[in-house]
Parts: structure tokens; sequence; C-alpha cells
């Protein structure tokens, strides 16, 4: 049997619905990051309002996880854009703030990118919703590319329809252009019926290693898997290579049973200085697993 790039922790889920201080539904797709000596988990939580909000927890070893006592403190919305659901946030470090980039919704097919930042995980201001409607899995790069930010994104009509990865930049992280489609050999990269943004990604010597979500269509529904590319360091644009393989995918009863069957889908990839990668993945949007594995296996399985 071939080895696997990715294995999953034996003690999954990290972090389930029975963890939580309160009474939740769901909690999943968290966005990742280590601050202060703590690995941090902004995860997506459902409340019995059926309310999509985020929920921070903390971990000293990347294992065990508690949740703070109450959703995050999240600021005000824009009053032209007002939100009934925020998650899927992916967080970069960029200087001495974090800032998030999260799916700003009001309707399934009605979703905006929305921007905010924060120093300390306390407290959190806004920068902007930051697209038109119709876009959601921002991404933003870890640093500017000749001046501007750069951010990944998925622009869809409707959640139903295919759609793919894109690539946006801006000078400021409020005005965002020059989008086009991520291309492999001169074409638009398709890869799945729908592929979008996972992991902020991680700069390398080799390329940009971006870890993403491709589905694909059955008979009565789709199944979320997660897949890897290299984006080239100069114009990020392209796509220099991408595993054949799936590197992780929906087998055990958490990760096929829940809120949304047959779901892996992650919003983060913690490179530690070993060179391990961890991932946090959202499972059957209802559960929250962890899968780890050697950057260097996950770049060669690219090329």
């Amino acid at each position: 049997m071939k080895d696997r790039i990715l294995k999953k922790y034996e003690g999954n889920p990290v972090v389930t619905p029975q963890h939580m201080p309160e009474t939740v539904l769901y909690v999943f797709n968290p966005g990742a990051v280590k601050h202060n000596g703590e690995y941090i988990l902004m995860m997506d939580t459902t409340t019995l309002d059926d309310i999509h909000r985020l929920w921070i927890a903390r971990s000293k070893d990347g294992y065990n996880f508690v949740p703070e006592d109450k959703p995050v403190n999240w600021p005000a919305p824009d009053p032209s854009h007002p939100e009934t659901c925020i998650y899927d946030p992916r967080i970069t470090k960029i200087g001495d703030e974090y800032i998030i980039l999260y799916a700003s919704d009001l309707s399934q097919n009605d979703v905006r990118i929305g921007i905010v930042k924060t120093k300390d995980f306390k407290s959190f201001e806004r920068v902007a919703i930051a697209s038109e409607l119709g876009n959601r899995n921002g991404a933003l790069f870890p640093e500017k590319v000749d001046g501007l930010y750069v951010r990944l994104d998925r622009p869809f009509g409707n959640e139903l329809n295919p759609c793919y990865m894109w690539i946006s930049y801006s000078p400021d992280l409020v005005f965002w252009g020059k989008s086009k489609p991520l291309t492999y050999k001169g074409k638009p990269f398709h890869d799945g019926y729908k592929l979008g943004a996972g992991a902020v990604p991680i700069k390398t010597d080799r390329g940009w290693l971006e870890i993403y979500h491709t589905v694909s269509q059955t008979c009565n529904g789709f199944i979320y898997r997660l897949k890897a590319c290299l984006l080239d360091l100069e114009d990020p644009s392209k796509v220099i290579g991408y595993t054949r393989d799936f590197i992780l995918w929906p087998e055990h009863e958490y990760e096929m049973r829940g809120r949304v069957m047959n779901v892996v889908f992650t919003c983060n990839a913690i490179l530690e200085e070993d060179g391990n990668v961890k991932i946090y993945y959202g499972a059957a949007d209802t559960n929250i697993g962890l899968a780890e594995g050697k950057i260097d296996d996950i770049i060669n399985a690219c090329r």
C-alpha cells in the first residue's frame, strides 16, 4: 500500500460540539495559527439559532484544545452589507498583525469576502468587505508580490455549479482587481468539479505551496477532499505542479456523517520548525480533525 503523505491524528476528532462550553450544533473549518506559544483555532460554530459564529479554542501542544467561554466579539458589519453568517476564516500574519479573510454571508449564493485584523485575538478591527457578491475562499499570501497584496479566491454564480481558484491583487486590502483564474501550462487550472483555496499559501524555495480542496460529484451529492499545488514565486497565478492523488479524504464516521456528508475541508496549514505541517480540518461540517505530514513530502508529490 502506498504510504500516506498526511497521517490523521489517532485522537481525532480534536474538537467536537461536546467540547464546547455552550450548546452548539456543529464546529468545523477553523483558521489556525501559532501565537505567543499557543495554537489558536478560530472555528466555525453553528449555534442553536442556525447562525454560523466564529469561536476561538487554544492549545499549548496542538492536540488538546480548550474553547473560550463565548464566541469571538466580532466587529459590527458594514451597514451596506449586513452579515447573516460569518465562516471559513483564513489567518495570515503580516508584520505584527493577523489579517483574517472570511466568508461574509447574506445567503448561500450571496457571499462576499470580508477582512478584519487583530494583534492579540482579543480585539478585532474591520478592514473591508473586499469583493463583489458571489466570492469566497479568500486566502491572503503572507507577503506582497510586486508591491501588491495577493489573495486566492473563488468567484461563483451558484454554489451547485463548477467554479475554480482565481487570484486577485490589491494595493491596500480594500480595492481588489487584476483578477484572473489560476493557470496550468497556459490553461485555466481545473481539478475536479469545483476547487478552491484551503490554507494560506506557504512560501518555499520551490514555490508557494497551497493546500486546496477539490470537489467531486456523485449520484447523490459531493465529496470534498484535499490536494496540494505549487505556485510560481514571482507569478503566483501560474501552477507549476500539483498532486495527482488526494492527500486527505473522508473515510471515518466523523468525516462521512454530519451536517454535510463526506467532507474534509481546511482553512489552514501550520508549518513547524522541524518541517512538519499540521492541518486542522473540518470533518463533515460537524467536527475538527488533525492531519500531519512533512512539507518536503507534500512538495515532492506536487512535482
